[in-house]
C-alpha cells in the first residue's frame, strides 16, 4: 500500500495527474484527480470500479459505442464500472475530480482505434 503521493494517472501520455491519499490494489484507493484539457487517443477500461464527483471544471466521456456524457460539479456521483470502455476529456483548463476506487482486478484493456488494436495490461501497466 502507498500513501500520500503524486503521479500521472493512466500512463505517461495521460493528461491526468493524481494526488493519492492512499492506494491499495487489494482494498482500493482515494485520489484527487486533476484533468488537463484534452485526452489521450486511446479507449480504456479500468482494473477497478469507481465512484467519483467532479468538484471543479467539466469532463466529457466518450464511450466506445459512440455515446457521450458531460459532467459538471454535482452531488450526483459518476459511477464507472470496470467494464466501461471509454475516453475522458478535460473540457476546461483544469478539472478536479474526487474518486474512490475499489479493489483491482489483475487485467484491464486499452484500445487504439487508429490501429484497431486491443492490448491487455497488468500491474505497472505491463502489456500481457
Amino acid at each position: 500500500m502507498k500513501c500520500f503521493f503524486i503521479g500521472k494517472d493512466g500512463g505517461q501520455e495521460s493528461k491526468v495527474w493524481g494526488y493519492w491519499l492512499f492506494e491499495s490494489k487489494l482494498f482500493g484507493s482515494v485520489v484527487l484527480l486533476r484533468f488537463k484539457e484534452g485526452s489521450r487517443e486511446v479507449f480504456h477500461n479500468h482494473a477497478f470500479n469507481a465512484i467519483s464527483w467532479v468538484l471543479w471544471g467539466q469532463l466529457k466521456e466518450l464511450m466506445l459505442n459512440g455515446e457521450t456524457f458531460h459532467y459538471t460539479p454535482s452531488i450526483i456521483p459518476i459511477l464507472t464500472p470496470r467494464s466501461r470502455m471509454h475516453r475522458v476529456f478535460g473540457m476546461a483548463e483544469d478539472t478536479w475530480v474526487l474518486s474512490f476506487r475499489g479493489p483491482w482486478e489483475k487485467v484491464w484493456n486499452e484500445y487504439f482505434p487508429d490501429k484497431d488494436k486491443l492490448i491487455k495490461l497488468t500491474n505497472g501497466r505491463k502489456e500481457i
